[in-house]
């Protein structure tokens, strides 16, 4: 049997490349080869990023109505078939099915966002700002934005970005995880079938060669980024010395602080939920749990209750939570776990001897939970990215606030509480970019900017709303004075500094 092979996506086609060079895409679940995905050499990714330059003008000059009316077709389209998507996720992310459609479902929320562009991007205008002279200001595009894309979301995280882009005049080349490449080959065919036109929309498959690519390319205006804290820094670095705009999303240690008052059920439920979703395989995800005062022991005794409950397997067959992503990463983080005892952190709950009997070659680690972690361990210090929780102890509200934020990431936190005003001082104080008041993953809704600070965000600018639209779009202020020749004689030569007197 002949294995699949993931192309690129070029000009509305698929395209397999001149490199000869393959990656192999897993079946996380069973472990098994699934197909191979091709990776570019120089050559096809110039190839690419031509077919996306050659189409900026036109789609650049293109109207909003024709833009917006596609955008409006790829989200009916996108809406009534994401459970196709959702399955391709699974298939070779590992993410539960229910997990993966509810991922298709918060992308679509920008796309809902972009189709409102018109309004977007509305300029103004004074009129008589001095005598016969108006101004007015606009937005056009960038022409062609590079994105690159992680792992863990193949299909949301892509669409923080695209759907504005495009929307807003821009061609876009996304470069995809190898790890999970075909869910952007499938959006491909969904915009060539919305009636977007050849070149607007391009995929770009491999490893770092086509990442240099579009950092070096002098056709990519600027570049949208997610994932570790190191690459997102070479990216910035890289991508800012070639004259490029670039949001940069890297890394996190998302705590969660939670104070005696909190109902403490919900603390438990939002805790399981937030730590071991997608199996931690999150920016999001919650790592740390922060216990303020002499609530630690009730609050690890109903998070273990509850994992107790979790059902690890394949994401196919209705289980809580699936398989990590690859070999290599399972591997990984279980070396985390390994660290943390011999640290001297309490392990209450182990999921490294997690049985799936049924799949005995998926990459499997059960949920983890860590007591009595300390700052100093690498469980706290590290981004793990996978399902381990780890529960600091402290006495006091400003403790939990200073330990915060001496963390070198400012992705996200929650704070549990039902004093409003501790609330209210939390917010201002704690440096991070997203906060939750009894939420606990506090990912803002597409109107508003997604990023955090510190070193999970390297850029001025974050990704979607109005921030979004302003990182893809670049501003032009036009000063115009119209003389009627039969009225206004000419005022002659001035040579002095100009004002509006």
């Amino acid at each position: 049997m002949t294995e699949a092979l993931v192309e690129h996506w070029v000009d509305n086609a698929k395209y397999t490349g001149t490199s000869a060079r393959r990656g192999e895409v897993t079946n996380p679940a069973t472990g098994k080869v699934t197909s191979s995905v091709c990776f570019a050499d120089e050559a096809d990714a110039r190839h690419v990023i031509a077919a996306a330059a050659r189409a900026a003008r036109s789609w650049g000059r293109s109207s909003l109505s024709t833009r917006t009316r596609i955008l409006f077709r790829f989200r009916e389209l996108l809406n009534a078939r994401k459970q196709e998507l959702a399955a391709i996720i699974t298939a070779e992310h590992g993410k539960v099915l229910d997990d993966a459609a509810g991922e298709v479902t918060r992308g679509l929320e920008v796309v809902e966002f972009a189709c409102g562009m018109p309004h977007l991007l509305k300029g103004s205008f004074s009129e008589g700002v001095s005598t016969g002279v108006n101004v007015h200001s606009k937005r056009q595009p960038l022409g062609v934005v590079g994105i690159i894309s992680p792992f863990n979301f193949p299909a949301m995280v892509p669409m923080w970005f695209y759907p504005i882009a495009i929307a807003a005049g821009n061609t876009v080349v996304v470069k995809p995880s190898e790890k999970d490449p075909s869910a952007l080959i499938w959006v491909a065919e969904l915009w060539k079938e919305a009636g977007l036109p050849d070149g607007v929309f391009n995929v770009l498959q491999g490893d770092k060669v086509a990442v240099d690519a579009l950092l070096d390319s002098p056709d990519v205006a600027a570049v949208s980024f997610v994932g570790s804290t190191p690459i997102a820094r070479y990216v910035y670095e890289r991508a800012t010395a070639n004259g490029k705009r670039v949001q940069a999303l890297g890394g996190a240690k998302n705590h969660m602080v939670v104070l005696p008052d909190a109902d403490l059920d919900v603390v438990a439920d939002a805790a399981v939920n937030a730590g071991f979703g997608s199996a931690g395989e999150r920016c999001m995800a919650v790592s740390v749990l922060v216990t303020v005062g002499p609530i630690a022991d009730d609050v690890i005794d109903r998070i273990s209750a509850r994992m107790a409950k979790l059902r690890v397997g394949d994401g196919t067959l209705g289980c809580d939570m699936g398989p990590l992503v690859t070999k290599a990463h399972r591997d990984r983080v279980a070396s985390f776990v390994d660290a943390g005892v011999a640290a001297g952190a309490s392990l209450v709950v182990d999921g490294r001897a997690v049985d799936v009997a049924d799949r005995p070659d998926g990459f499997w680690l059960g949920p983890t939970l860590f007591d009595n972690v300390t700052p100093d361990m690498s469980v706290y210090t590290e981004e793990i990215f996978g399902p381990v929780l780890s529960v600091v102890r402290v006495d006091t509200y400003q403790q939990a606030l200073d330990l915060v934020n001496a963390n070198p990431y400012g992705n996200g936190v929650a704070v549990f509480t039902r004093d409003g005003g501790v609330a209210r001082e939390f917010e201002h104080d704690v440096h991070v970019g997203m906060i939750g008041v009894n939420v606990p993953i506090p990912v803002p809704m597409a109107y508003y900017s997604f990023g955090g600070w510190k070193a999970s965000l390297f850029g001025d600018s974050h990704a979607h709303g109005v921030e979004g639209v302003h990182f893809f779009t670049r501003g032009k202020v036009v000063t115009s004075r119209w003389v009627d020749p039969a009225r206004s004689p000419s005022s002659g030569v001035a040579l002095a500094f100009p004002t509006h007197d």
